[in-house]
């Protein structure tokens, strides 16, 4: 009926399988595609099927392998491409992270993304857009896993129950499994060019390790992967769209305020550095206390042990870490 060879049939359905598409085969009737929600398909179909946004991802670019994400969106920029552009990859060759770090990229099994932002914002503000990020990962975190946020002492409540998600102050999404200490899931690195003063593009770049089961020996003891922790492939495909679909709901209301008034109580939901003590690594006058929460600015609020008043710390060069280890 097509008039295509079974030959051209094969071909297309071989690239199919390649691809990870679950394809049934029978002999001398044919194929017949199965349910893609139990594979780990990463692809810019599969993606865009379930993204529910209105311009976060529109235009969408998917790449097998680039350098890095956020290098490509500043590209894209320059060539005029509109706010919410994103580009997403399976592999970085040159990915980085915070203070010219280098984000270790294995071959498969993982996600790195870029979002290109043209906002309205004072660039004061603009910093604040890393924790909204870390926010909506947090968020389809918890979608990926079946669970609702209850709180950074109290277990989370799903299918998932025995995995407790969480942001470490600022920007890491971690996870802990069966009572086990927190290890990383995700980086998010935010990047700014300016023109005349004025913002001209920002990029939030955002590495994943979601079926990654293996890692180099310099970062094995602090980082993890989502299917290690909830003990199952996991849809990268799925967890991209979550990602993005709560983040233009967590933009729209940070845009409102320009501030964290609208966002701040979903996020503290989700501070595993709430109520713990912290080591502040300040390279000027480095302290220990207790976290206490964040300001409408996300900041991390600390209870000098000192007894000092309590201290609003910003992002910039500081590092927070737990007083016994990473949490």
């Amino acid at each position: 009926m097509l008039g295509v060879s079974r030959t051209a049939v094969w071909k297309n359905i071989k690239k199919l399988k390649e691809e990870g598409y679950p394809i049934e085969a029978v002999t001398n009737k044919g194929y017949r595609l199965l349910s893609v929600e139990e594979a780990d398909i990463l692809d810019r179909e599969q993606i865009a099927a379930k993204l529910t946004t209105q311009w976060a991802g529109r235009p969408l670019l998917y790449k097998d392998e680039t350098g890095s994400t956020n290098d490509d969106i500043f590209a894209l920029a320059a060539e005029g491409y509109p706010h919410g552009t994103l580009v997403i990859a399976s592999r970085q060759s040159a990915g980085k992270g915070r203070r010219g770090r280098t984000w270790i990229s294995p071959k498969d099994g993982n996600v790195y993304m870029s979002i290109l932002l043209k906002p309205d914002l004072p660039p004061d503000v603009t910093p604040m857009l890393t924790v909204v990020m870390a926010l909506s990962v947090y968020q389809a975190s918890l979608d990926i896993a079946g669970a609702q946020a209850a709180g950074p002492d109290s277990q989370p409540v799903g299918a998932d129950a025995r995995c407790h998600f969480g942001i470490k102050w600022p920007n890491d999404i971690v996870v802990s499994v069966d009572g086990v200490s927190y290890r990383k899931l995700c980086g998010i690195l935010t990047e700014m060019r300016m023109e005349d003063r004025e913002i001209s593009a920002i990029t939030i770049g955002i590495g994943l390790n979601v079926n990654q089961t293996d890692f180099a020996p310099e970062i094995a003891e602090n980082a993890t992967s989502y299917s290690l922790a909830l003990g199952k492939t996991v849809n990268r495909a799925a967890l991209t769209a979550y990602t993005w679909n709560h983040f233009e709901e967590n933009y729209a209301l940070f845009s409102q305020t320009q501030d964290f008034s609208g966002l701040h109580d979903a996020y503290e939901a989700g501070l595993i550095n709430k109520g713990r003590p912290v080591h502040v690594l300040d390279p000027r006058t480095p302290f220990t206390g207790r976290a206490i929460g964040v300001n409408m600015l996300g900041e991390l609020l600390v209870l000098p042990d000192d007894g000092t008043e309590v201290r609003a710390i910003s992002s910039g060069e500081v590092s927070v870490r737990g007083v016994n280890g990473y949490v």
